[in-house]
């Protein structure tokens, strides 16, 4: 079952799903239906509700208890028994059936309209009686109260035939050349025949004589003849709807000639099938494109029914939602619309189906389809394809294929795999990127200022760098030098002692690191900014800045005493740690430090021997007792050929038996 939604109106598509084959054998029609979850899941309202070619009528007989369609190839009829759920019966005919009619309650009369001028009567056993009319027929109704059949032809003549007699009576003249259609008015009897030439004659069938004649309206200028009349449909005793070959629908009042609702398809297609939903006051027309349901008193849209196939017939179940579709295809489709109402008695179950649905939706995806705009067409080099059956009009672009889309992609982009492939490595690298930490490149204008407000709890961490504030309207601070200020002045001091107090740290530490690069350049050493590390400086900072404590009488505090031989420890200790590595080999007599001039030398002026210390003694005697006592145990190592018996005492056993 495929849902579909238009102006807001859910349409239920059961007949949707994948369909088995007649011929098939029994045993691979279950492993399928075991296999195939699409199978499974899909619902078959009524069993074989099929036709080998297409279907071309479907009517359901007055009690509503059967379905009847008829189709090709080769030419048929079938019947339903909606209360089973299956085919009844299928009889096949000698033509194409052009229309036919119930002439009882159930299935056990009706008669044919064949394509070969001929009328066919059934009974419940099978064919009755077979009868010739003189020229092709078109449409046929039956009047119950005199049992007289009226068949419309090709010509002016509208042939009755009185089933009770069993012979012609008198046609009916019609003014027209020929009559298209024809319906009874269930309340009043009253017959009513379209005509080529655009005009609805109404006939009395108790004398025989035309008691109105109504044209249809033709706008001011046109030249053309009027329409012709396709379909008729009574509503009630006074409201007739009558379909077009201009693909119109115009609502008639029978007191008056002119049509109070005019509905417009907008196809070009005529008009074939017409019914009334009177709880809601809906109209549904069809063409052999579209099924159009409307409103009966203003003509608004209410939804619309699009299938792949033509449609050649309609057929609505008086005050429900079920909607029956005969159409070039095998399946016969059928639509359920909760909004016109609800379903059949003898299909309740789907009210139960449908509700699910609602309580649970799921949004709608097209998996076999893939939607292009009029570029990617060009693109692909589809844009022949615009108004095929390949493609399908949706808003601003089309609906087409997967398959036929993978196909032409391949063809016209080649390798769109691989720079796909490298796409996607490329987003990889870019999230595994975006987890590292990165250092953030302050501005070089109000550095100070910048710092301070990424350094602000209350500003966000996605902050740009280059304008901490995040407005544009201030980025010329950070980047125009006339804004920028001056951290030496007082009165920056005053305002912001806090950045000036660590602008006066960084100043510090630049001094003393370059102060000891000098130092190291004149005593001769390799200058390394690791040398002096900034724990180092930091010591030496708080050092410096710690003001000596001095022992007055009136705070009467006691200063805790240091032994000078600690004090010389710790000094010596700070200086080995800040010399290089070369003078701390020097020092522990590890190895000998040489100056070496050479021109030209890449590197340096420095020459560094290592001299390794010598290994204890303990392990050389180690390995002497070792050999010692490898020495002493072969001295005392002895053969063991005395232990082994002597030839002439072996014997040889052989399954417990001594053998010589």
């Amino acid at each position: 079952m495929q849902v579909s939604t238009a102006n807001s109106v859910k349409v239920y598509n059961l007949s949707a799903g994948k369909s088995l084959p007649e011929w098939i054998s029994e045993r691979k029609r279950r492993t399928l239906l075991k296999n195939d979850i699409g199978l499974r899941r899909r619902i078959e309202l009524i069993q074989d509700f099929t036709m080998p070619v297409a279907s071309t009528r479907v009517k359901t007989s007055p009690d509503g208890q059967y379905i009847l369609t008829t189709g090709v190839y080769k030419p048929r009829i079938r019947c339903y028994d909606v209360h089973q759920l299956s085919m009844k019966f299928e009889r096949c005919v000698d033509a194409e059936v052009v229309n036919f009619n119930m002439l009882s309650e159930d299935y056990s009369k009706f008669v044919l309209l064949l394509s070969n001028r001929q009328l066919e009567f059934h009974a419940q056993y099978g064919f009755y009686y077979r009868t010739r009319i003189p020229r092709s027929g078109r449409d046929l109704d039956y009047h119950r109260q005199s049992c007289d059949l009226y068949i419309t032809s090709d010509c002016s003549d509208i042939y009755r035939l009185n089933l009770e007699q069993g012979r012609f009576l008198t046609p009916l003249k019609s003014k027209s050349s020929g009559c298209t259609s024809c319906a009874f008015n269930s309340e009043h009897q009253l017959f009513t025949a379209g005509t080529e030439e655009g005009t609805v004659e109404c006939w009395d069938p108790r004398s025989g004589l035309c008691v109105g004649e109504v044209a249809l309206p033709v706008e001011e200028g046109d030249t053309d003849s009027p329409p012709s009349v396709t379909a008729l449909c009574y509503k009630d005793s006074l409201n007739l709807a009558v379909g077009t070959s201009a693909g119109q629908v115009l609502l008639y009042d029978l007191r008056s000639p002119r049509p109070h609702t005019v509905k417009d398809h907008y196809y070009g297609f005529p008009i074939h099938s017409i019914a009334f939903q009177k709880k809601e006051g809906l109209v549904l027309s069809a063409d052999s494109k579209i099924l159009k349901i409307w409103h009966e008193k203003d003509g608004s849209a209410f939804t619309s029914v699009e299938p792949e196939n033509s449609i050649n017939d309609l057929c609505h179940l008086p005050d429900s939602g079920l909607v029956i579709m005969a159409t070039e295809d095998t399946r016969v489709l059928s639509y359920y619309i909760p909004a016109i109402g609800p379903a059949p008695k003898w299909c309740s179950f789907l009210d139960n189906l449908t509700e699910e649905l609602e309580e649970n939706p799921e949004p709608t995806v097209y998996e076999d389809y893939k939607f292009v705009t009029r570029q990617d067409l060009d693109t692909l080099g589809l844009s022949h394809l615009i108004g095929s059956n390949l493609l399908r009009a949706y808003m601003h672009g089309f609906f087409m294929d997967m398959k036929l889309y993978h196909k032409a992609k391949a063809i016209a982009q080649p390798f769109a795999y691989d720079e796909y492939r490298k796409e996607r490595i490329k987003k990889r690298l870019e999230e595994a990127r975006a987890n590292r930490i990165r250092q953030k490149k302050l501005p070089k204008v109000n550095r100070l200022l910048a710092e301070k407000m990424l350094s602000d709890k209350a500003t966000p961490t996605n902050t740009d760098v280059a304008n901490p504030t995040g407005d544009e309207r201030f980025s010329s601070l950070f980047s125009n030098p006339d804004f920028e200020a001056d951290v030496e002045s007082e009165e920056f001091q005053l305002l912001h002692p806090l950045m000036a107090h660590r602008e006066r740290v960084k100043n510090k530490k630049k001094t003393f690191i370059k102060e000891e690069h000098e130092e190291m350049e004149l005593e001769g050493r390799v200058s390394d900014e690791d040398s002096s590390s900034e724990e180092d400086w930091e010591e030496a900072r708080r050092a410096a800045d710690r003001p000596r404590a001095i022992a007055t009488t009136e705070t009467k505090k006691t200063v805790q005493m240091v032994p000078l031989s600690q004090t010389e420890d710790r000094a010596s200790k700070s200086k080995h740690s800040k010399s290089s590595l070369g003078q701390r080999l020097v020092s522990e007599g590890v190895s000998e430090l040489k100056n070496v001039r050479q021109t030209g030398s890449v590197l340096g002026s420095r020459e560094v021997t290592i001299t390794l210390a010598k290994k204890d003694g303990s392990e050389d005697e180690k390995q002497k007792q070792q050999k010692e006592h490898r020495a002493e145990r072969k001295k005392v190592r002895r053969s063991a050929r005395s232990i082994l018996p002597r030839t002439d005492q072996r014997h040889v056993y052989w399954r417990g038996r001594r053998v010589k």
